[in-house]
């Protein structure tokens, strides 16, 4: 049976706890045209007015989110099963302080820039105009659905485009939010449109048939895989933000508790459901023991439970649960003990923090994403041994260097195969706006945050401008051998 014969208004709970958050209509099969169509007309209006001008809106979105960023954080805490805090600070707090950043740069990364023009062309100007693209696709994830949705839309916003946003199905009442708030705000209609569907509604599929300027995905590798082939058939752009497997490194001479407790929150914050995540741990072998009986001890303190300020909440994806008891089972069959707070229950989104003990790379914990609250603990030697470990995965986006010997520290990172590394820190790297974020290797491509952030939405047209009261220019025809002559002589004396 075909999508368009299954629509249906479908009700959303809470994975937090199960109380009804609201109904959403899921998009017509046959709505989609219409919405591409608005999405090319209001990108005509909206690219027309100046970047002054869209910074105003921007500036009236930022003070909305800060007047009403409580609310919201409860409201995303109630759709993800996230304590409310680190909807306030992950969610509200970094989509506030990226909007600040652009207000404060936009003009200077994607304004009219000149450039130097070569001095056989000093009659010359150059420059360069960083021009709107058209509408641009947004397919947005889970773990961080408010934020990860916004801050590609406020990008292509800034540089002048319209958005398509598709939300993530295990999160799809965000939509409803960002489309109240754009709304609210008067924002010219259409400008941010919103897509809804589950899993098998092929809506994204569907819309990269209509061909959109451009796709910007942050998800699992395997779906950005199948995203970067269909739209390489149209030779549409596409950023990729995927999975990764990121490694923290703990050295004999760092400070014991401070990576502790940076290993304890970066496994555990938002249940482990953190592109970021610390997902291997490393620890030196004179070490080991010392080190394990902090993090136990921290492990105990974590409070996990419903309630707003709690440490931990819940699991927003019932399907990621399996694979979190899938990757703890094989790592204790295959020797490894599980230290937790509890154990697995089917049907309970609440997963315990779950330590793992003696975990070595011929187990699946230490391979594949686990996007889940579990820290696999392995020792290692030396340096050399240490990133060998942090360097054998197909990921490549985060990794984490602990240790008091600066030196040491930068020697290690610049070894690391990796887009975003923190050194005596885990996962803020992508709290600084000025920090272009991204991986390598099956992380994905591109960048968003910083000057690249912004320039990924637009076309770079690089512009020379002659005066034109020259009839001719010395490279063009016709050829010479005193032409030539001429131009060996410019040669030598510009390059001595």
């Amino acid at each position: 049976m075909k999508y368009k014969e299954l629509i249906h208004v479908v009700e959303i709970k809470s994975p937090l706890t199960g109380e009804l958050i609201g109904t959403v209509d899921f998009t017509k099969e046959e709505e989609l045209p219409f919405i591409m169509t608005n999405a090319k007309e209001s990108h005509k209006l909206w690219s027309s007015i100046s970047l002054k001008e869209r910074l105003e809106f921007m500036t009236r979105l930022r003070k909305y989110l800060v007047e009403m960023g409580n609310e919201l954080s409860r409201e995303i805490a109630k759709i993800t099963g996230k304590p409310v805090i680190e909807a306030y600070s992950a969610e509200i707090m970094a989509t506030v302080e990226a909007i600040k950043y652009y207000e404060k740069n936009a003009e200077k990364i994607i304004g009219l820039q000149k450039k130097s023009t070569p001095i056989y062309f000093a009659t010359k100007k150059s420059y360069v105009e960083y021009r709107p693209i058209g509408p641009v696709l947004v397919i947005s994830p889970w773990n961080f659905p408010f934020n990860l949705a916004m801050a590609p839309i406020i990008s292509a916003l800034i540089a002048g485009n319209s958005v398509i946003l598709k939300p993530s199905p295990e999160t799809i009442f965000i939509g409803k939010i960002v489309e109240r708030i754009f709304k609210s705000l008067d924002f010219p209609k259409d400008v941010v449109q919103v897509v809804y569907g589950d899993n098998g509604s092929g809506l994204a599929s569907k819309l990269i048939d209509m061909k959109p300027a451009k796709i910007f995905f942050t998800g699992s590798t395997a779906t950005g895989k199948k995203i970067l082939k269909q739209a390489a058939e149209y030779m549409i752009p596409v950023e990729l933000e995927l999975g990764g497997k990121d490694p923290m490194i703990v050295f004999k001479d760092a400070n014991l508790e401070r990576a502790a407790s940076a290993a304890i929150w970066g496994g555990f914050t938002n249940s482990g459901q953190v592109c970021l995540s610390v997902e291997r741990l490393y620890v030196q072998e004179e070490i080991y023991e010392e080190f394990l009986s902090l993090l136990k001890g921290k492990l105990g303190e974590i409070w996990q439970g419903n309630e707003p300020y709690a440490d931990m909440g819940c699991m927003t994806s019932l399907s990621q649960i399996s694979k979190v008891k899938d990757h703890i089972e094989d790592a204790k069959v295959k020797g490894a003990v599980s230290h937790s707070k509890g154990s697995i229950i089917d049907g309970n989104r609440f997963v315990p923090p779950t330590i793992l003990i003696g975990a070595d790379h011929d187990m699946k914990v230490m391979k594949e994403e686990t996007f889940g609250p579990v820290l696999p603990l392995m020792k290692f030697k030396d340096e050399d041994e240490a990133i060998a470990l942090a360097n054998d995965s197909e990921y490549g986006l985060g990794a984490y260097v602990f240790t008091s010997d600066s030196n040491k520290a930068s020697r290690v990172a610049s070894k690391l195969e990796s887009g975003v590394i923190g050194i005596n820190d885990v996962i803020i790297p992508v709290a600084n706006m000025d920090l272009p974020f991204g991986g390598v290797k099956a992380s994905g491509m591109g960048r968003y945050h910083g000057e690249e952030g912004l320039k990924i939405f637009t076309n770079q047209v690089a512009i020379v401008y002659d005066s034109g009261v020259k009839s001719k220019e010395i490279n063009w025809f016709p050829y010479s051998k005193n032409k030539m002559k001429l131009m060996e002589k410019m040669l030598k004396l510009l390059h001595k």
